[in-house]
C-alpha cells in the first residue's frame, strides 16, 4: 500500500505535518511518502512554459499512490494558500491524478474548531477532482499546542486513539479498491 501525505502548512515545526508523519507511524506495512507543496504560485504564464518540476512530481506522486492523507491547518477560517495553490497546479493535468483516489481529510489547528472550516473548505475544492473522500470518522485537533509536545509527539490520548481509528478507517477505504 502506498499513502502520500500531504500536510498545508509549510512551517517547519508544522502541527500538521508532525500529525501526518504520525499516521504514517501507524501505518507500518505501507510505503508512505510525504509531499512537498512549495510550489511556484499558479501562473498561466508560467505553465505555457512548461508545467513546474515540482508540479509533475507532485502529480506523480498522487498518481503512484493508493491514497491520499491531507492535514491542513487553518488560516483565517479557511485552508491555506499553499494547499490551494497545489490544488490549482493540479487541476492543469489531463488526466486527473484524484479522480476516484481515496482521500482522508485532517486538521490541527490552534483554536477550538481543530480546523473544521478549513476542512470543509478542502472538501468543497476537492469537488471537481471528483475523489472519494473519507466522511467519517472525523479527525480534528483543536488547541493545536497543547496536543502535541515540543517534539511534535501527540500528547493527548484521546487524539491518539482518534487517529488509530481515522487509519484504519483509511486502509478499509483504500482496501476497498483491491
Amino acid at each position: 500500500m502506498k499513502i502520500l501525505g500531504i500536510s498545508g502548512s509549510l512551517r517547519r515545526a508544522s502541527f500538521n505535518t508532525a500529525l501526518v508523519r504520525l499516521a504514517f507511524s501507524k501505518l507500518t506495512d505501507a510505503e508512505c511518502t510525504l509531499a512537498d507543496i512549495r510550489l511556484p504560485l499558479f501562473d498561466e504564464d508560467l505553465e505555457a512554459e512548461g508545467t513546474p518540476r515540482e508540479v509533475t512530481t507532485l502529480v506523480g506522486q498522487i498518481r503512484a499512490s493508493d491514497g491520499v492523507l491531507i492535514s491542513t491547518p487553518e488560516y483565517n477560517k479557511n485552508l491555506p494558500g499553499g494547499l490551494k495553490n497545489a490544488l490549482d497546479w493540479i487541476s492543469r493535468d489531463d488526466d486527473q491524478p484524484l479522480n476516484g483516489k481515496p482521500v482522508v481529510i485532517m486538521s490541527a489547528a490552534a483554536g477550538r474548531a481543530g480546523g473544521e472550516r478549513s476542512q470543509y473548505s478542502l472538501r468543497h475544492c476537492l469537488t471537481p477532482f471528483n475523489p472519494r473522500i473519507m466522511q467519517l470518522p472525523e479527525l480534528m485537533v483543536a488547541q493545536a499546542g497543547k496536543a502535541f509536545d515540543a517534539d511534535g509527539r501527540l500528547v493527548d490520548e484521546r487524539t491518539d486513539k482518534a487517529l488509530d481509528r481515522h487509519v484504519a478507517a483509511l486502509r478499509d477505504l483504500i482496501g476497498a479498491d483491491r
